[in-house]
């Protein structure tokens, strides 16, 4: 049987890394993606493999990513080897743009998506504590915290707003529930 594709999206300053990332701890049979992305790796956040846009490009042209995007100034791409982790049936959670999920629900049979949301004063705080953006830019994060998803994408809304064990083990109840096959409902769940 092929994995799961588990596509975490949210707005910036939600906690996506860190909800990954304890996944992952909690779950050693979780893979973590691991992002391709046009900034430098000195301005800190989740670990990913930061290139030139020059580089970005021509590994797009490549062929080396199967999703890729551009957001907030940045190009982002996840790997080819995803997909090879999944066809041999590992689930790997994802760091992804909302923008490409009806992409990446065409590319996998076992696909699902965990919304994550936070208070906006949460999110505010969050933003402010990572020092990678102005002001200016973290207003424009903020107003975009409210986005809708695209239509027939099935996820599972979960709130980060408290404490991270508990967002953990919501995801972890909710993904030994579902295999994540085509078709499942959209859902609130609420730690």
């Amino acid at each position: 049987m092929t994995g799961r594709f588990i596509a975490v999206v949210g707005p910036s300053g939600v906690g996506k890394d860190s909800v990954m990332e304890g996944l992952a701890a909690a779950d050693p049979t979780l893979c973590l993606a691991r992002r391709v992305i046009s900034r430098p790796a000195t301005l800190g956040g989740e670990a990913f493999d930061g290139v030139s846009e020059r580089a970005f490009r021509k590994a797009e042209d490549d062929g080396a990513f199967i999703l890729s995007w551009h957001a907030h100034g940045w190009h982002y791409g996840i790997p080819q080897s995803v997909a090879l982790e999944v066809a041999q049936g590992r689930d790997v959670l994802v760091n992804l743009s909302r923008a490409v999920l009806p992409q990446a629900q065409a590319l996998f049979a076992r696909f699902c998506v965990i919304l994550l949301r936070a208070d906006h004063d949460i999110l505010a705080a969050r933003l402010t504590a990572r020092n990678r953006e102005d002001a200016a830019e973290i207003e424009r994060r903020l107003a975009r915290a409210d986005f809708a998803m695209p239509l027939g994408i099935p996820h599972q809304v979960i709130d980060n707003s408290g404490p991270l064990a508990q967002t953990i083990a919501t995801i972890r109840q909710h993904l030994s529930q579902t295999a994540c096959d085509a078709g499942q409902s959209n859902q609130k769940i609420m730690p």
